[in-house]
C-alpha cells in the first residue's frame, strides 16, 4: 500500500478529475508551500549539526555537475525526438534539469518511512540541482538564439538567487546549522512535528492541480507524453549513479534519485517565463505537473529505491 501522504495525492486528483467542487483556497496553498520549503531547510540544517567535513563539499560538488549536465542531456531530446522549437526546447531542460520540492518532500517521507538512512546535506541538493538547471537552460536559449532574451545576467542571477524557495530552504538549513536539533527546539518542533501533516494537504492540492492540467492533454502532445513519462526513470539513473559513486546511504541515493527524475513546476516556470517569453509554459507544465509529478509519486520513488537495491548489491 502507498504512504499515507501519496493517498491524499490520489484523493485531489480523483476530485479534479470527476470535477467536484473541492477546492484549496489560492492563500492556504502559499503558506502550505512556504511551510515545506522551510520545514525541508530546517530538517536539513538540523542535521547537518557538528557533521561538516571536507568530504561533504567533494559530494556537493559532484551534486552541482548533475545539475549542468541533466539540462544538457534533456535539450537535444525534446528539440530533435520529441520535435519542440527552439524556446519550449530550453525551457524543458530548464525544467527537467531543475527539480521539485514536492517529491523531494514525498521521497523524504518515504524514506523515513521505511527508515532508511538519510543525510541532512540532502536539503541542499534542492539548491544545488536547481539553480545550475535554470541558469544552463536560459544559456542555451540564448546562445543558439543568438539574443539576451530580453534580461540581464544580473538580474536573471537575482531573480534565481532570491526566490522565496531558495530564500527559505537556505535560511532553514542555515538556522537549522546553528541551533541543531535542541538548541531551538521551543520553535522548530512545531513545524517538524507537523511535516507530514503539511505535505498531506500539499499533495491534495498538487492532486487537483494535476487533475486540471490533465485536461490539456491533446493527440499532438504523444511524443511530449511519452517523454514526460519515460524521462524521469532515466534521469533517476544519473541521480543513482552519482550516489553510488559518492558512496551515499540509501536513504540519500533515493531521494538524489527522485530529485534527478524530478522536474520543477515553481521555481523553474518563474524564471524561464521571465527569460524566454516565447517558451510555452504550459506545455512544460503539462509535462512536469500532470504527467513526471504523479509517475513519480505513485510508482518512481520505490521503482528508484528497488534499482538502488540492486546496485548497492
Amino acid at each position: 500500500m502507498p504512504d499515507i501522504v501519496v493517498m491524499f495525492f490520489l484523493l485531489g486528483l480523483f476530485a479534479g478529475l470527476v470535477r467536484s467542487d473541492l477546492s484549496i483556497p489560492r492563500a492556504a496553498c502559499d503558506v502550505l508551500g512556504l511551510l515545506l520549503m522551510l520545514t525541508i531547510g530546517l530538517k536539513g540544517g538540523m542535521a547537518l549539526n557538528g557533521s561538516l567535513s571536507p568530504a561533504l563539499l567533494w559530494e556537493l560538488a559532484g551534486i552541482t555537475l548533475l545539475g549542468i549536465a541533466i539540462p544538457l542531456l534533456v535539450f537535444p531530446v525534446v528539440r530533435h525526438l520529441v520535435g519542440l522549437p527552439l524556446a519550449d526546447s530550453a525551457s524543458l531542460a530548464a525544467h527537467y534539469g531543475s527539480v521539485s520540492a514536492g517529491t523531494f518532500a514525498v521521497a523524504l517521507a518515504y524514506a523515513e518511512t521505511h527508515e532508511l538512512a538519510v543525510g541532512g546535506q540532502v536539503t541542499l541538493y534542492l539548491v544545488l540541482l536547481e539553480l545550475p538547471a535554470i541558469l544552463v537552460g536560459l544559456f542555451l536559449f540564448r546562445h543558439l538564439a543568438g539574443a539576451r532574451a530580453g534580461e540581464q545576467p544580473s538580474a536573471l542571477w537575482h531573480e534565481t538567487l532570491t526566490n522565496r524557495g531558495v530564500i527559505l530552504l537556505v535560511g532553514g538549513v542555515l538556522i537549522g546549522w546553528l541551533y541543531g536539533p535542541n538548541g531551538g527546539s521551543g520553535v522548530t518542533s512545531l513545524y517538524t512535528g507537523a511535516f507530514q501533516g503539511v505535505l498531506a494537504l500539499f499533495l491534495l492540492e498538487m492532486g487537483l492541480v494535476a487533475a486540471d492540467t490533465l485536461r490539456g492533454l491533446k493527440l499532438g502532445h504523444a511524443r511530449l507524453m511519452v517523454f514526460a513519462l519515460c524521462a524521469p526513470a532515466v534521469l533517476s539513473l544519473a541521480g543513482l549513479a552519482m550516489g553510488y559513486g559518492l558512496g551515499l546511504e540509501e536513504g540519500s541515493a533515493v531521494v538524489l534519485a527522485a530529485l534527478t527524475a524530478s522536474a520543477s513546476y515553481i521555481a523553474a516556470p518563474v524564471a524561464v517565463r521571465a527569460a524566454i517569453p516565447q517558451a510555452n509554459i504550459g506545455l512544460a507544465m503539462l509535462a512536469s505537473l500532470g504527467l513526471t509529478f504523479p509517475f513519480n509519486v505513485l510508482i518512481g520513488i520505490p521503482l528508484y529505491h528497488q534499482l538502488w537495491r540492486m546496485l548497492a548489491g
